[in-house]
């Protein structure tokens, strides 16, 4: 979906040459001004490769916060702002493929993620259409046969060269979907330019996916976590958003036998030991792990009237997915005030859908006082967040004046109708 770097495919072929591979790693080791750079690639290269070479390189260390091993792929830079990244990528093509008697099983609970070959499951055949540069079909390679599909043909070439596998460069129209026992797709949500949220807006849009649907029924689609889901859709297909690093990078509607429990929501947040990650091509490390919550939107929860010894910030998957309420159940805490906020309770909790925070104080939010007492305790260092309530946390640490050596936590969030200010301090686990 994505509009080509350049008008000569053989330009592009030539950039995923070994020829340019050594090229490619020496300026990824280049230190030399830009300028100094391109003189020294124009002396030996056309305008169009000098070009290529050097947005190659600045688009492989763009890809280091997606991919593990971006210097071994090749991105448009509309594809790699769209691509999948590489952890939620293999958790996506762990749960298509955890498939027994036609099937798919997958758990509930915090788990490591398996390729399919640790797994022990069946292969299935899967197309992911409209592949981009190939971030999830990396890792859909890798579980089971795959094709990708494409209609750029220069994002198809690279996509084929990331995932190992061969690329369609045609339409999704002009793809058999009857040919696979399942799908993924990735619609383009700017296909004017501006963002859309709305499926029929989309391209594809909603009533040429629902066809696909027709032949095929297994289906995986990639939205925007803010996306407005057809009631149709919510009712017989499985919600879930999916998170990394505090981040909700995606929504995914599991059709089909793709949906563990369909008419539900899940949000799903994906952890991995700070020191080590999926390798290559979407095969996962030990120790990579994901914890889902499944649940009913907008359970009921109770409402706190006081701050209690600890305080929780929920992980935005779980608030996307309005799935709080199914997540204080389980833990027995509490919210602070309705809307949008943070639950306590009166003991810390272990949980990546939660962050731990222990409260010292609660203070009225008036910035006199408030500075006064940071002054008192030395704070010079003060981290800001809110819920619930419209202040500019920059503009708001600005007018506390901060000086001091010591660091701490401020939880803003509405309290008996007016903002509370929640001093704590952070509990990592």
């Amino acid at each position: 979906m994505t509009k080509p770097l350049c008008n000569e495919l053989a330009d592009i072929e030539w950039l995923t040459s070994a020829a340019a591979g050594a090229i490619l790693a020496e300026l990824a080791e280049d230190a030399r001004p830009l300028h100094a750079i391109a003189t020294h690639l124009r002396a030996s290269f056309s305008a169009e490769r000098t070009h290529l070479l050097l947005e190659q390189a600045e688009l492989r260390r763009r890809a280091a916060a997606k991919f593990t091993h971006p210097q071994r792929m090749f991105f448009t830079r509309i594809g790699l702002e769209q691509a999948t990244d590489e952890w939620v990528a293999v958790y996506k093509a762990s749960r298509s493929f955890e498939r027994r008697a036609g099937s798919v099983s997958v758990q509930s609970s915090t788990r490591p993620a398996q390729s399919d070959s640790e797994s022990g499951n069946g292969v299935v055949n899967i197309a992911d259409l409209c592949c981009g540069v190939g971030g999830d079909l990396m890792a859909f390679s890798r579980g089971g046969m795959a094709v990708g599909v494409e209609r750029d043909p220069v994002t198809a070439h690279f996509a084929t060269v990331n995932a190992g596998v061969m690329v369609q460069a045609v339409d999704i129209a002009d793809f058999d979907v009857r040919t696979v026992d399942a799908w993924h797709i990735d619609p383009d949500r700017r296909p004017g330019g501006r963002r859309t949220t709305s499926l029929d807006w989309c391209e594809p849009n909603r009533a040429i996916i629902e066809r696909l649907m027709e032949s095929v029924p297994n289906g995986a689609v990639k939205l925007a976590p803010a996306t407005e889901v057809p009631n149709a859709w919510a009712e017989c297909c499985e919600l879930e958003w999916i998170s990394r690093d505090r981040e909700c990078k995606q929504l995914v509607a599991w059709h089909g036998s793709l949906a563990v429990t369909p008419g539900q929501r899940r949000a799903t947040i994906i952890t991995r030991p700070a020191s080590r990650g999926p390798a290559s091509r979407g095969v996962p490390a030990p120790g990579f792990e994901y914890r889902t919550i499944t649940g009913k939107a907008n359970q009921p929860m109770p409402i706190a009237t006081d701050v209690l010894e600890y305080v929780f910030d929920v992980d935005p998957a779980v608030t996307a997915a309005r799935l709080i309420g199914t997540l204080a159940r389980e833990h027995t805490l509490s919210a602070l005030g309705g809307g949008p906020t943070y639950l306590t309770g009166t003991h810390p909790i272990n949980d990546a859908a939660l962050a731990c925070f222990q409260v010292s104080d609660v203070l009225p939010m008036r910035v006199e006082k408030l500075a006064q007492h940071f002054r008192s305790l030395n704070i010079g260092q003060l981290e800001i967040k809110k819920r619930g309530v419209d202040i500019d946390p920059e503009e708001f640490r600005h007018k506390l004046k901060l000086c001091g050596s010591n660091t701490a936590t401020l939880l803003i969030t509405p309290m008996g109708g007016r903002p509370a200010a929640i001093l704590a301090e952070r509990i990592v686990t």
